[in-house]
């Protein structure tokens, strides 16, 4: 598994932890409005963080480390993403994994292994055909949809997110993912950041305004329990 991205302390990519966070390279969507645009199209350019010096650090750390976040990229597309979990779980300390839920079967065999104890699932879209426009690749919607029936079921902590990307979703298409995951525990609508997108256009895109972005963050209390706003809003 190579890593190729290591942020030692962060405490704003699990809420209330303070936590180390591991990239991994690669993802297979193509979504437009991507801020790590060589992540996903030119892993190969990152030089490989050693494991020894994630380890040696987890190690050290682990009296005022919460947990760690695995990211990417898109952390399921690696086969030996469940050995890479074991190894930072016998460091004694929580993991939690961001996903795009392409990949229900990784998903159900990393909870039912015990190997993750919280799930951060992107939703690009209503789950429609407007999908495909906010992956930038065709989508197996069908696999969106169990990964949410895999983490509704769980009894894991977990949250949805969407990134606000102006142009390419309007208002009723959050309430419609809203509506879908009606009774969740938590939602979280991400602000967008126009630099370094994956299609360059956006980057000229100018980010909803915050008395928009508040409104669709009271339309979405009406389906979901929680609802929380990230970035700047």
């Amino acid at each position: 598994m190579k890593i190729i991205g290591f942020i030692k302390t962060s405490l704003l990519d699990w809420d209330g932890h303070v936590v180390a966070s591991i990239y991994l390279p690669g993802c297979n969507f193509r979504c437009p409005f991507c801020h790590n645009r060589d992540v996903v199209l030119d892993p190969g350019s990152y030089d490989e963080v050693p494991w020894e010096e994630v380890e040696a650090f987890i190690r050290e750390h682990n009296d005022f480390l919460d947990g760690v976040v695995v990211t990417g990229g898109e952390p399921t597309i690696h086969d030996d993403l469940p050995d890479l979990i074991r190894r930072i779980k016998a460091l004694g300390v929580k993991v939690k994994l961001d996903t795009n839920g392409s990949n229900p079967r990784m998903l159900k065999d990393l909870i039912d292994a015990g190997l993750v104890d919280y799930v951060a699932m992107d939703i690009k879209a209503p789950l429609n055909e407007k999908y495909d426009d906010l992956a930038g690749i065709p989508v197996q919607l069908d696999d969106i949809k169990r990964s949410i029936e895999i983490l509704e079921a769980s009894g894991l902590d977990h949250e949805y997110r969407t990134t606000l990307t102006p142009i390419l979703l309007k208002e009723a298409d959050i309430e419609a993912i809203a509506a879908y995951i009606g009774g969740a525990k938590k939602y979280a609508l991400q602000q967008f950041r126009p630099q370094n997108t994956l299609d360059p256009h956006l980057e000229n895109a100018k980010p909803m305004s915050k008395a928009q972005v508040k409104a669709i963050a009271e339309n979405a209390k009406q389906y979901v329990r929680k609802v929380v706003l990230r970035g700047d809003v």
